[in-house]
């Protein structure tokens, strides 16, 4: 169809440039080349130095042949390295493959043969990981096997026994590959804003990853949406313990250069480690998911500096924060912004606004409201909740469940040579997320659980984040998280994974589990409560998601519940 314009004026070189993140680093240098852009232990480096080095590996990179439709990996955590990584492989045209460091060799194995990367940049402590990978790749290659380029990043952090090795094996320093680049190396922008500029893999959760693709334009708009919506101001202060494996770290890479901020890398998140970053570093911001928040808030006195000596922003996504941790953050000082989002959409993708009002409210009201999902954010542009099986979008209730689907910019391009999944994710014009929840009357929306952790007791679905959520009022309870156990009166019913506070006298479990138990009742609908209470730790992704499918498992071991009675 002809669209109807009041002028035939064209797209030309001066007035059109394709979107991309990629020119906030070649600003930030402009702009502030002496101020601090990075921090590591000892190291640190401007945003002048910091474009140079980026230069320097898109140049050394286009020297080994990369470029458009090469890939990349990163195996390595929250390092200069996987930092300047972020721009200087699309900088060469190439695009970056940033991989869980938490997953074990044979899954590694196969995202480098499903991605095909050609070379590996691979922090010390992780290359004998990136090694045995390889050694997988080669056995299941009858004898086709072209290996990558080994780049290992070294780390005065680390023993050096580990990189003495790398070296040995042929690896080259990731410093002297620097030095083989040219530093004022004049790198081109895409062009065209729907060039892919990242591939990551689903975090895990589920049993097979997929390559989730993504491009230039939607890491450039989500860059600008993410300090737009959480107010970050120019200089910022931003702690690195949301891994940059996961979403590019919520694309806070490419934001932090647009805000011309300084990154303090956290090789290993700890409570300990986050408080003396604020204190040491005046630390403003941070993202964590909530399992990381919970051991914030019960950091041992010894280990956590009180009070903060200024209000701490944090953004906790990746799975639904339960109210009571939110309540005890605000009282330490932390203001949080509950986000949310998947790797499929560029990270958070919708935000539980403050609304003024709230303030008036009590804390505890104020918590369950900022514990829900929210509204899309600014550079997405469709977000609903639908029936599953009419397509239709459900009232405004609070209480009908549907499917949240999302629409716009900020939705990946697909799965890498996946084409069924593709065209069940995209299917109607829509994103589908598989997460189910519920559209309250204000237009938020707020999750209910995924669509496989339903629980189905006795023809009646038990929302595993509701069960979960009165767990965590719990005063004995550190973390919590329910699955389905099979029953042989009621199919199913909720089955509690518990971790206890460390100071919990842990000598009666069975007492425990009849108080939790008791507990639950005075909270929830008899059918909520859970029948059977497992303690112990949780398993978890490397971005702190609890593994449910490992939880699944596990209660599937143990066996039916025998005739419980209600």
């Amino acid at each position: 169809m002809d669209i109807r314009e009041i002028d035939d004026l064209p797209k030309n070189a001066a007035n059109y440039a394709p979107l991309t993140p990629l020119w906030f680093l070649e600003r930030a240098a402009t702009v502030h080349p002496t101020r601090i852009a990075m921090v590591h232990g000892t190291r640190s480096y401007t945003w002048l130095q910091t474009y140079h080095r980026c230069r320097r590996l898109a140049s050394a990179l286009c020297k080994h042949s990369m470029g458009a439709g090469s890939i990349v990996a990163v195996i390595a955590p929250n390092i200069p390295a996987t930092y300047e990584a972020h721009f200087g492989i699309p900088m060469s045209g190439a695009v970056i493959n940033p991989v869980n460091i938490r997953l074990n060799a044979s899954t590694i194995a196969f995202l480098l043969g499903h991605s095909q990367s050609s070379i590996v940049i691979v922090d010390q402590e992780f290359f004998t990981l990136a090694q045995n990978s390889l050694k997988i790749m080669k056995e299941k290659s009858q004898g086709h096997f072209n290996p990558p380029l080994l780049v290992v990043v070294a780390d005065e952090n680390c023993d050096p026994e580990a990189l003495r090795y790398a070296l040995g094996q042929g690896a080259i320093e990731y410093e002297r590959f620097l030095e083989s680049g040219d530093p004022d190396f004049a790198w081109k922008a895409p062009q065209d804003e729907w060039q892919s500029i990242s591939l990551g893999y689903t975090s895990g959760t589920t049993a097979s990853p997929k390559g989730v693709v993504l491009h230039h334009r939607g890491a450039y708009l989500m860059s600008l949406s993410n300090p737009l919506v959480w107010g970050m101001n120019e200089g910022v202060v931003y702690l690195w313990t949301l891994p940059m494996f996961h979403c590019n770290g919520g694309c806070f890479t490419w934001a932090l250069a647009a805000r011309c901020g300084t990154n303090i890398c956290l090789r290993q998140v700890t409570a300990k480690g986050v408080y003396s970053a604020i204190i040491k570093h005046g630390v403003t911001h941070f993202c964590a998911a909530p399992v990381v928040l919970n051991t914030i808030v019960n950091a041992p006195s010894e280990d956590t500096i009180l009070p903060l000596p200024h209000v701490v922003h944090v953004m906790t996504a990746g799975a639904a924060p339960p109210p009571a941790l939110l309540l005890a953050l605000s009282r330490k000082g932390f203001r949080v912004l509950h986000t949310y989002g998947l790797s499929e959409t560029y990270g958070p993708s919708t935000i539980c606004t403050r609304k003024p009002e709230w303030d008036s409210l009590l804390p505890e009201t104020q918590a369950r409201l900022n514990a829900r999902q929210g509204v899309r954010s600014i550079t997405l542009e469709r977000l609903d909740v639908i029936n599953t099986k009419t397509g239709e979008p459900v009232p405004a209730d609070g209480k009908t469940i549907g499917e949240i689907v999302m629409h716009g910019n900020v939705v990946m391009k697909g799965y890498l040579k996946n084409a069924k999944a593709n065209e069940e994710a995209f299917a109607d014009g829509w994103f589908h997320s598989e997460d189910l929840g519920v559209k309250h009357q204000d237009g938020y929306v707020e999750i209910k659980d995924r669509s496989k952790d339903i629980i189905i007791s006795g023809g009646e679905n038990v929302s595993s984040v509701e069960v979960e959520n009165s767990l965590y009022f719990h005063p004995a309870v550190l973390e919590a998280s329910v699955v389905a156990r099979a029953d042989e009166r009621w199919g199913e019913s909720p089955c509690a994974f518990v971790t206890l506070k460390p100071e919990i006298d842990k000598s009666d479990e069975q007492r425990l589990a009849e108080d939790i138990i008791k507990f639950c009742k005075s909270r929830r609908p008899a059918y909520w409560v859970p029948k059977s209470v497992v303690f112990g730790p949780l398993p978890k992704t490397a971005t702190g998601k609890i593994q449910k499918h490992v939880l699944r498992t596990k209660a599937k071991q143990l066996g039916p519940v025998k005739l419980s009675k209600l």
